[in-house]
């Protein structure tokens, strides 16, 4: 693909700037925007606290004038606080554990961002993202990166094929340490800027703290749930997620004197039932919304994951009733509701993303 008009989402970071770097090297007409997502952005970014500050704009800004191209900064914060922050308190006050990234990826800049591309008459829109996209026989095949571990094929994996159709990511056959030097040779001054760990806008790493202030305390109980004994109390489900062990504020230890793990959240009745690590064990999920990308005639073998990292065992997948349902070959724990579970077909040119849905349910 040579020759098309693309606009390349510059957040301020290292791999985006190289994207688009190579983008204009591989002869396309490029225009950088930087999408400014907080009403009111911060300032002072500390090392991997956060993005999307002033100081990441202006970062965004210095690499497209070394770059050469036409840069923009777009405000699309009112729409990022509706699709993402809203979704987020609401996804943890209703007892689920959201992936904003995912949410980002696909309500922002595939959905937001690529209409007003489109509108605008550019062909693709360019990001740092690490995954690989082809095509085979006329049908798109999203997959894993060169770098497992950068590889964000899984935030990516709720793209519909009319969004990918129209996605750039250059740094899908690259390491992150063959980025930074690149980005130095190209005399980026992002090139050994830290990477952001932090959920953007929780820049102090408080999720706890974050959604109190937006929900207030609904006080409940920590409940065993084994035995159905209360073992204390609570100011919100929002305080949890499944899988936790510490900060569960029980002074007492179990009788076998093990740790205790939240199991379950019920937010209707403001309960959080713990106990052993046993049965967090999940060997079957149910997921709704499923977005495919081959033919499922009937049960597949395949890779599952549930988290951005980590998380993944051997499976069988398959179609039901309009649902994804993936039968663990292996256990895996910390599963919740609201997180994506995202299957793979292992493959020697990088495996290759055949589904992916929002958890309901597990077994």
């Amino acid at each position: 693909m040579t020759g098309m008009r693309v606009l390349a989402a510059m957040s301020g970071g290292v791999d985006s700037a190289v994207a688009a770097a190579r983008a204009v090297a591989a002869g396309h007409d490029v225009t950088g925007v930087h999408l400014a997502l907080s009403a009111k952005p911060g300032t002072l970014r500390t090392g991997a606290r956060g993005c999307c500050t002033i100081e990441d704009a202006r970062d965004a800004r210095r690499a497209a004038d070394v770059l050469g191209i036409p840069f923009y900064v777009w405000d699309f914060a009112e729409r990022f606080t509706e699709d993402v922050v809203e979704d987020f308190v609401a996804e943890y006050a209703a007892g689920r554990t959201p992936n904003p990234c995912l949410r980002c990826n696909e309500r922002i800049k595939f959905e937001a961002l690529l209409d007003k591309a489109i509108g605008l008459g550019f062909d693709a829109v360019c990001t740092g993202h690490y995954a690989r996209l082809s095509t085979v026989d006329g049908r798109l095949e999203l997959r894993r990166s060169a770098d497992d571990g950068k590889d964000q094929s899984y935030v990516l994996s709720s793209l519909t094929d009319e969004q990918l159709s129209h996605a750039m990511f250059p740094l899908g056959d690259s390491t992150k340490a063959d980025v930074r030097v690149e980005a130095a040779e190209r005399g980026l001054q992002v090139a050994e800027k830290p990477d952001s760990h932090d959920i953007c806008f929780i820049p102090d790493g408080d999720t706890r703290g974050f959604l109190t202030r937006k929900l207030g305390e609904q006080p409940g109980l920590l409940v065993d749930d084994e035995t159905g004994a209360v073992l204390g109390r609570h100011v919100g489900v929002h305080e949890f997620t499944v899988g936790q062990r510490r900060g569960l504020g029980i002074d007492a230890p179990a009788a076998d004197g093990r740790p205790r793990y939240v199991l379950s959240l019920e937010p209707v009745t403001g309960t959080v039932r713990v106990g052993s690590a046993e049965k967090l064990a999940v060997t079957e999920i149910v997921a709704q919304r499923p977005v495919t990308r081959v033919p499922f005639a009937g049960p597949v073998e395949c890779v599952a994951q549930v988290r951005a990292h980590g998380g993944l065992a051997p499976a069988v997948a398959e179609l039901v009733d309009g649902e994804l349902r993936v039968h663990l070959r292996e256990p895996l724990s910390g599963v919740a509701p609201g997180q994506a579970v995202a299957v793979y077909r292992p493959d020697p040119a990088g495996d290759l993303v055949l589904a992916s849905a929002t958890i309901d349910a597990t077994r």
